[in-house]
């Protein structure tokens, strides 16, 4: 038995603006989308985005949420919750592009950064707070 590569599923507040998003900042396209759900590619990277679109909760009193909790799983505050780890085979060439184009992390320090355990990394975020994390092995 062997496992395969995963496809991570980022939570995003509205589709169409994040797939735009994705294709100006990180160069991804799109061979699927609709309402709630797309599919993003870059090389050999696949992404889904997943709407978590419903504010229904803001809508409830406050004693309702307390005794009831929000619970559709869709909840626009999910956005920007998660994140994903990457591999690239030229995290410094990848570095360049997405700081042209405005994506890094607020702490990036201006280059990749080498770990302990032996990557070469950067930091990214999506329109919605998302992380991504791009890396190399050293």
């Amino acid at each position: 038995m062997t496992t395969g590569a995963a496809t991570p599923a980022l939570p995003v507040r509205d589709i169409e603006a994040a797939v735009q998003h994705y294709a100006d900042r990180f160069g991804f396209a799109c061979p699927h989308r609709d309402d709630g759900f797309a599919i993003l590619t870059r090389d050999e990277t696949f992404l889904h985005l997943w709407a978590a679109g419903d504010d229904g909760w803001r809508l409830r009193p406050e004693q309702d949420l307390r005794d009831s909790p929000v619970s559709t799983g869709a909840e626009t505050f999910i956005a920007g919750t998660a994140s994903c780890r990457i591999h690239v085979t030229d995290v410094d060439a990848l570095h360049a592009e997405l700081a042209a184009r405005g994506v890094l992390h607020p702490t990036d320090p201006g280059a990749p950064t080498d770990t302990d355990w032996g990557t070469r990394e950067l930091a990214a975020l999506d329109l919605d707070g998302n992380l991504l994390t791009f890396f190399q092995q050293r």
